[in-house]
């Protein structure tokens, strides 16, 4: 009688503590996100440690920390090498319990880190990365791409410059999948538009000198040098071709990608007249405005965020918007990014709007063009806007998807 008295109390005992156990996990409140970027490079402007101020942001406005959630924000260097990035998701995700990384400018990285979040369940936040393919044929339900794609840039800044008579180009194109990706698509938005692709020049990432590859854009002939790269390529590629008079000689210089860090950097007399497509400028509206003031008061260098850096306030403010929805951290990837995808997305930098099947979500894009120096009045005003794209003519239409969410 005693053995079986004993037994009952130790079951008794067993279910208390699985129902303690289950009780606590239920109740997880805790979050840990690693921002994985270029901290020291050519893309250390555009994102880099003010990608950290901005998610810093968006973990104090979202209201959790006062519901009593414990949210930490960890960041990590990807010198731009798809195997560094790699090696430091799998730490974080294995050994620190990382639910969430985000950021992941350079496609390389952010290709390969996508498919590692997937095996693990965990979420990748895409802001940095331009490659379309994250919402295309290397979509997962663990990945999300909030602030623009290679689709983007291609229709927005390649069918404006085509249809405006610039009917031939050249590209000088990142030796790497971002590179590819946009040469890719743009190449299709010209021939699209009545345009001819002339011909095109990989170079390596992080490039000094541009010389042989802007003689062969000057001897190729076309109305359009695209560049399709960015950060400090992009930078040192416009530098250059100022050197060479490659405008001064009739041809168009676009640049497919460019940041207001990149403006900020080569000042508008450099500068000048260059058409590009973003989907954030800080000056375009009060709330912009008043939310890149508080960003800047905390930045390095007191500078205004990057169309990246905004992305990733927005995009981790609704990825905390989907926890607090499910009411605890479930640990479980495809489930928040379910979440995410099924709640409407409304944030003060760029409004209301869904998040697709794909991960892709919509928002409205900007043709802007560099002012003149004496058309600025006051430090980064630098953008005219010349129009807006329509949310869902800056996504590719979801009925020629190849993302294998997607149901047709």
């Amino acid at each position: 009688m005693t053995t079986t008295f004993a037994r009952r109390c130790a079951a008794l005992l067993a279910c208390a503590a699985l129902s303690l156990s289950t009780s606590a996990f239920a109740q997880d409140k805790t979050v840990k996100i690693g921002v994985l970027n270029d901290m020291s490079s050519l893309y250390a402007d555009i994102g880099g440690p003010n990608s950290v101020v901005a998610i810093k942001m968006a973990v104090e406005d979202s209201g959790l920390l006062k519901k009593g959630w414990t949210i930490e924000v960890l960041s990590g260097d990807h010198q731009n090498k798809p195997d560094i990035g790699v090696n430091i998701a799998r730490q974080w995700i294995d050994a620190d319990k990382v639910d969430a990384i985000a950021d992941t400018p350079s496609s390389g990285v952010a290709l390969a880190v996508s498919n590692l979040v997937k095996e693990k369940n965990a979420v990748l936040l895409n802001s940095g990365a331009a490659t379309a393919d994250l919402t295309g044929k290397a979509c997962t339900p663990n990945t999300v791409s909030f602030t623009y794609d290679t689709y983007m840039l291609a229709n927005g800044t390649g069918k404006a410059l085509t249809k405006a008579g610039g009917d031939s180009w050249f590209f000088l194109t990142a030796d790497y999948a971002f590179g590819h990706s946009l040469e890719r698509d743009a190449s299709a938005v010209v021939t699209a538009n009545g345009g001819k692709v002339l011909g095109s020049v990989k170079h390596p990432i992080n490039t000094a000198d541009f010389s042989s590859f802007l003689l062969q854009a000057q001897s190729s002939k076309a109305k359009v040098v695209g560049l399709a790269n960015a950060g400090g390529d992009t930078t040192n590629a416009i530098k250059q071709a100022a050197e060479f008079g490659i405008v001064q000689g009739g041809q168009k210089l676009a640049a497919l990608l460019l940041f207001i860090n990149d403006v900020h950097s080569l000042g508008l007399k450099t500068a000048q007249g260059l058409t590009f497509t973003e989907s954030f400028y800080w000056d375009l509206n009060d709330q912009t405005r008043e939310w890149s003031k508080r960003f800047a008061a905390l930045a390095s260098k007191n500078a205004m965020p990057s169309m990246t850096q905004a992305g990733n306030y927005a995009m981790v403010l609704h990825y905390l918007k989907a926890m607090d929805a499910l009411g605890s951290n479930p640990h479980d990837g495809a489930k928040v990014v379910a979440k995410m995808k099924e709640l409407p997305t409304d944030d003060p930098l760029f409004g209301k709007g869904p998040l697709r099947a794909d991960g892709r979500r919509l928002i409205p894009a900007y043709l802007f063009e560099l002012k003149k120096p004496e058309e600025s009045k006051y430090p980064w005003d630098y953008y005219k806007l010349v129009a807006t794209i329509a949310p869902e003519d800056a996504a590719k239409p979801l009925k020629d998807s190849d993302c294998p969410l997607v149901k047709k």
